[in-house]
């Protein structure tokens, strides 16, 4: 109000006067006395309050200190040129502010009893809050701002305060282990995190913050680490709880050691799991596209879920690698026959773009086999069956595969699968050379011949097979080889009858067919133009076909679905008493049927002969590796052999292995023991 104001100025004026007159020191000392006085006759009314009234007590704590700023104020307005001159030249009297707070801290807040019932209350309301009560957050923001501007706050309340937190959050961290699963744990240590932070933001002084979040991460978490991953990674991963995984690992990044804890339970969930993929044989049919499935599953969990955090993918790329090489040559033997399986005509899921993308996903479990060559082995025999058969999907896809191994491997591991491709290519051209010169022939054939002419180092060893051949074939087979080694003398045909086909026209009660059959089926029917039935023992010995093929190939024409051959008696099977006879009624709705042969499924020892050849191969490999080395260094210890044998080799082998095939080239003479250090080797020129 005006008055006050006038009364102020008179008040100034009159404390300037008195500081020109020189009476300073005893003004500020007077001063000083009646503030004092007047703070100590405050303290009676906090030592006499009832106990029981916490809330209140601080309010009145809270009233006396707003009350007391204000009146510092006035003072020091009123004493503004006593504070600026005379005070401001001594450096060693505290201005009347400070004068204030000092009073106040003195008096009031430093009284042992005062302090306790203020800061316990302030306690029992951060507790209650904490409860879920709602407290009067204005007033303890202003209470902990007093502790503060009076320079107590962190001996007087932070000490304690984090003492308290630091025990509730242990026994609340010990309890809720055990009473919650831990998707519904780490929500509740989100949110209790989320609680501190705005505790700091509303009350609490900013440096509280720091020593707040870390006592509450270290109780919550960092002494349930390992019970939380124990407890409920393997069920998070297991549901794909994306959400969770990603708090998980939110929360453990803000523990000391805690990302590591959890790579390294994440690579031991991964071996576990990707273990019980591998090392179940009786799940082996499914095995390559549950690994794919997995491996899709743990990208989204690294890439949305950790981050994309480098450690984390390059553990998982080394827990995938680990397991899957713990059962040697099966993953890699049935990878090549899963791409089989999807390059293979009738593979009708799958557009280009669909195709690519599962191919680049195989290329990426096939990177982690140690035993490449294996995968080669089975692969090569895939491919053969489908160029030569014509069961290919699509060549584009067969070169985009072969690129990528190409590219994975280098141009060695795929020199013999390009060859394959490129007899495929020149066979073409032979055969258009092969039928202008068969039309400059006298005695031009009634049957068209097609051959494709395959390198024996490029494809997989067929045994080869004596049938007996109608005599137009035979004749049709010399004027090919005629043909063909009158263009490339020196080189030797071999015939592999189990490879071929046909298409024979034939004639039915209903009218023309063509039948599409292998060379087999061939022989069988062709017999039915010389007579009407025939035993098992005749067919097999004017075929000559192996029994066992011939039982197949009987099944297929008078057992399948096309059934253009009569059995008697009736049955699925092939007996050595049944007979055969043309079946004239057969009907179909096509024009040309393809009867497919009974597939003889890929038996134990087909397999085991696969493998063994890759382990010989194996073996000339490592022998060939041992004699370069040798004849580069000279003079080489064993164990220096072995180490560069293992940077040279690109199998996984035994020091067992190499040990044996070193003794080998010994006894044949490649290279020699030095005589008085039997570890040291020389090579022998």
């Amino acid at each position: 109000t005006p008055c006050l104001s006038s009364l102020k100025l008179l008040e100034r004026r009159a404390v300037e006067n008195l500081c020109s007159y020189k009476v300073s020191p005893t003004l500020y000392k007077q001063l000083r006395q009646v503030c004092e006085d007047h703070v100590q006759a405050q303290i009676h009314q906090f030592r006499e309050y009832p106990l029981h009234c916490v809330l209140s007590f601080l309010k009145r704590m809270n009233r006396c200190w707003q009350d007391h700023c204000r009146q510092t104020i006035m003072i020091r307005s009123i004493f503004l040129f006593l504070d600026r001159t005379y005070v401001l030249q001594n450096s060693l009297l505290p201005s009347i502010w400070d004068t204030g707070l000092e009073l106040f801290r003195n008096h009031i807040v430093s009284d042992g009893a005062v302090q306790k019932r203020t800061v316990d209350g302030i306690l029992e309301q951060i507790e209650r809050e904490r409860n879920g009560e709602t407290v009067d957050r204005s007033l303890l923001r202003s209470l902990l701002g007093m502790l503060s501007d009076l320079q107590v706050y962190k001996e007087s309340f932070e000490e304690r305060f984090l003492m308290e937190t630091d025990r509730l959050y242990a026994a609340e961290g010990q309890r809720l282990m055990q009473e919650r699963d831990v998707p519904e744990y780490l929500h509740h240590v989100a949110r209790r995190l989320e609680e501190e932070n705005d505790r700091v933001i509303s009350y609490l002084d900013q440096s509280t913050q720091k020593p707040l979040i870390s006592n509450v991460e270290k109780q919550l978490l960092g002494e349930h680490m390992t019970a939380i991953l124990q407890k409920g990674l393997s069920i998070l991963l297991d549901g794909n709880r994306v959400m969770e995984l990603a708090l998980l690992y939110q929360l453990f990044s803000k523990v000391k050691g805690g990302l590591p804890t959890l790579l390294q339970h994440w690579r031991d969930y991964i071996k576990s799991f990707g273990g019980e993929i591998v090392g179940t044989p009786e799940k082996d049919k499914d095995m390559v596209q549950d690994l794919l499935d997995f491996k899709d599953k743990m990208d989204n969990v690294a890439q949305g879920c950790f981050n994309r955090n480098e450690s984390f993918i390059n553990a998982m790329k080394e827990a995938f690698e680990a397991f899957i090489n713990n059962r040697p040559n099966k993953p890699a033997e049935l990878i090549a026959k899963y791409v089989d399986c999807k390059l293979r005509a009738g593979n009708k899921e799958a557009t280009e773009e669909e195709m690519e993308r599962i191919l680049d996903k195989i290329m990426i479990i096939f990177r982690f086999i140690h035993g490449k060559d294996v995968f080669e082995a089975f692969y090569k025999k895939d491919l053969a069956k489908r160029l030569l058969v014509g069961k290919s999907a699509s060549v584009d896809a067969e070169k985009s595969m072969l690129s990528k191994l190409k590219h994975e491997c280098g141009a060695a591991f795929t020199s013999k699968l390009e060859g394959m491709f490129k007899d495929m290519e020149l066979s073409k051209d032979v055969m258009i050379q092969f039928k202008q010169y068969t039309q400059n022939q006298s005695e031009p054939s009634q049957l068209e011949l097609t051959v494709n002419i395959l390198t024996m180092g490029y494809w997989p060893s067929y045994t080869p097979m004596e049938v007996h051949l109608p005599p137009e074939m035979v004749k049709l087979q010399e004027v090919f080889k005629l043909f063909y080694l009158g263009k490339h003398s020196g080189r030797k045909l071999q015939w592999q009858p189990t490879l071929g086909h046909a298409v024979l026209k034939t004639e039915f009660k209903e009218g023309k067919k063509e039948l599409q059959v292998s060379l087999f089926q061939t022989l069988v029917l062709l017999m039915f133009n010389e007579g009407e039935e025939f035993s098992v023992e005749e067919i097999k010995s004017a075929t000559g076909i192996e029994e066992g093929e011939l039982r197949r190939t009987l099944q297929s024409l008078a057992c399948g679905k096309a059934r253009v051959l009569n059995k008697s008696p009736r049955g699925k099977d092939i007996e050595d008493g049944d007979r055969f006879n043309f079946n004239n009624d057969f009907r179909h709705k096509l024009f040309r049927i393809k009867i497919n042969q009974i597939q003889m499924k890929e038996t134990v020892e087909e397999q085991v002969s696969t493998t063994e050849r890759v382990f010989q191969d194996r073996q000339y490999q490592i022998d060939a590796a041992v004699v370069r080395i040798m004849k580069m260094r000279k003079t080489l210890g064993h164990n220096l052999l072995v180490s560069e044998l293992y940077n040279q080799l690109k199998f996984p082998v035994k020091p067992g292995d190499l040990k044996k095939r070193i003794e080998s080239l010994i006894d044949r003479d490649y290279m020699e023991r030095d005589k008085e250090s039997p570890n040291q080797y020389h090579y022998v020129a």
